[in-house]
């Protein structure tokens, strides 16, 4: 596929699952240029999709993400529960429940109403995409697109290779999410929970450990968290991080160190009784600290308005932020 040969107005893409997740998606698509097709396959999302979506354009527009008005963006927006409407998207990207046999049945609605070449992608964030490439019938056009909250305003998204992926596809949606204003990573090989989740999981698992065992607090790991890695991994991942911090400082921890990391395989207890107890955190204002309903809200606010200002500082520095000085250096000195 040549992507330079692509008109992004006229290239029209699916979503399926109108969540929060599938709204937000959706979001990030219409600002991007593309038509989109949302299906809702649960009835209660068919009354809030259109409401969702209009608020995230709003927050968009009034934060300078998209520079047309409202109705401009959801005249090319179609929402319904009628999968054939799909037949002309080049693209459908699947944000259900993580649930194989849920997937499974969205896959084969999605199967039934595209073309022969269109791409089907997956947002899911545990499933192994090798495993979902055995309900479909074309595997080799399928592929896991992991994205995060809210999908408009972060840099991030996963593209996932299954065992019988096709790798020119795949390169050619990393490409393409350029135009969605990624900066992706992709993932050639499969393995459970990608590239991001197995990092993360890493360090949740040792943030347990630190607090069961007694080492330190809830509110201190996280203080830890914030104060170290917050600063500087919205600039450089953890290889460069290491490049500019010196390399043989790392070599030498390592050696008494890793023997002493936890690899535990069992579920924390302390997150085990949480969600025996009920809790999801601020969605209920239950969760590892105590909330008031009030204070839980406040928690999500504060977030959607942190993502717009991490947002703005990430801009200005870009994967290739570097090769930009040294471009500048160089036609400065010519």
């Amino acid at each position: 596929m040549d992507l330079t040969k692509i008109d992004i107005q006229q290239m029209p893409v699916g979503v399926v699952g109108l969540g929060l997740m599938g709204c937000s998606i959706t979001t990030c698509l219409l600002i991007s240029g593309h038509p989109v097709t949302g299906i809702a396959p649960l009835a209660a999302d068919m009354g809030h999709a259109e409401e969702r979506v209009r608020a995230h354009l709003t927050k968009a527009i009034e934060e300078g993400l998209a520079d047309k008005n409202i109705d401009d963006y959801i005249r090319r927006l179609t929402i319904t529960d009628d999968y054939s409407r799909l037949a002309d998207c080049k693209i459908t990207i699947e944000s259900t429940l993580e649930d194989i046999d849920i997937k499974k049945a969205v896959f084969e609605k999605i199967e039934a109403a595209v073309s022969p070449t269109a791409i089907i992608g997956s947002n899911t964030s545990a499933i192994p995409i090798s495993i979902l490439q055995q309900h479909v019938r074309r595997p080799e056009r399928f592929f896991g697109l992991h994205w995060t909250e809210p999908a408009y305003t972060t840099r991030f998204l996963e593209i996932i290779c299954g065992d019988l992926s096709d790798k020119e596809t795949a390169k050619y949606l990393y490409e393409l999410a350029h135009y969605w204003d990624k900066e992706p990573t992709l993932a050639l090989k499969d393995i459970r929970g990608f590239i991001t989740n197995r990092l993360m999981y890493a360090m949740y698992r040792e943030a347990f450990n630190l607090v069961e065992g007694g080492y330190a607090s809830v509110e201190d790991v996280d203080r830890a968290c914030r104060n170290n890695a917050g600063y500087w991994m919205t600039l450089v991942g953890v290889f460069r991080w290491m490049d500019l911090t010196g390399l043989p400082a790392y070599h030498a921890v390592m050696k008494d160190l890793l023997p002493t990391l936890s690899n535990k395989t069992e579920i924390p207890k302390l997150i085990d009784d949480l969600v025996k107890d009920g809790a999801k955190g601020v969605a209920n204002a239950k969760g590892f600290y105590d909330y008031t309903p009030e204070e839980a809200k406040l928690w999500q606010e504060t977030y959607r308005e942190f993502s717009y200002d991490i947002m703005r500082i990430a801009k200005k520095y870009p994967a290739d932020v570097v090769k930009k000085k040294l471009a500048a250096l160089s036609t400065s000195k010519g």
